[in-house]
């Protein structure tokens, strides 16, 4: 009885210290939930954001619950910036207010993720 106590205590532990770890924004899920944003970003910013685009921000917005996760999905923005040729700065950093959208940081590429609170 004592044993199968001590081995329920130990998985529980396992599983409280595992699941932030399982809950953690990946820049996979970010960049599919930004996709709709990527034509947006290429313009110059003028017309509304589209609807699925902003859908995707804040997924992303409420996904990074965490400062890590806030810091991981800013990593993801700049990543992405820096890797997609065409992008308007400006508008990216426009992007969250046209969608009514609050984020903790700018879009922006020089963006010090780790500041991120």
């Amino acid at each position: 009885m004592a044993s199968s106590l001590k081995l329920v205590c130990v998985l529980v532990l396992c599983m409280v210290m595992t699941a932030p770890m399982a809950l953690a924004v990946d820049c996979n899920q970010v960049t599919s939930e930004l996709a709709p944003c990527y034509g947006y970003l290429m313009s110059n910013g003028e017309g509304p954001a589209p609807a699925d685009c902003c859908s995707g921000i804040q997924a992303v917005n409420n996904a990074a619950q965490t400062t890590a996760d806030r810091q991981q999905v800013c990593q993801c923005f700049k990543n992405a910036a820096q890797s997609a040729s065409g992008i308007n700065t400006n508008t990216a950093a426009q992007l969250p207010s046209k969608c009514g959208i609050t984020i903790p940081y700018q879009m922006s590429a020089s963006t010090n993720c780790s500041s991120i609170q």
